[in-house]
């Protein structure tokens, strides 16, 4: 039998935590979602002043990274490039800003961050995986 590694409620909030600081570095209002290895939610952190629809927006980007196993910025770029039949795929908010929680190449589960420029939920979201890698 195989084992897997998972994301603890500890883990969930130095992930959250650690975002958090990095956005409030930057003066940044965005939405903080964590998910689990199948793409559920395990915790949500809406900043002061992020706009309401962040929330969906973030959770759905940590969705993305879980199940689709990669960043969330190669499926933007897949359909940026040309390869637009991509949003036909079972997926929403296909947008910069989703990374994946890797543990021994596995995914253990993922970030997502909504409401500034996507490089920069690409930063939020990094700081909070590299909080406890």
């Amino acid at each position: 039998m195989q084992t897997k590694p998972m994301l603890t409620l500890d883990d969930v909030n130095a992930i959250l935590d650690a975002a958090q600081q990095e956005a409030a570095a930057n003066s940044w209002n965005v939405t903080i979602a964590v998910a689990d290895d199948g793409g559920y939610l395990l915790g949500l952190r809406r900043l002061d002043g992020a706009a309401p629809f962040s929330a969906g927006v973030a959770g759905e980007k940590a969705r993305n990274a879980a199940i689709g196993r990669k960043e969330t910025q190669v499926f933007e770029e897949m359909i940026n490039n040309g390869r637009t039949a991509f949003v036909t795929a079972p997926m929403q908010a296909l947008l910069s800003g989703g990374v994946p929680v890797l543990v021994d190449g596995q995914v253990a589960g993922s970030v997502g961050v909504s409401g500034v420029k996507p490089d920069q939920d690409v930063q939020v979201a990094k700081a909070g995986v590299a909080a406890i890698g």
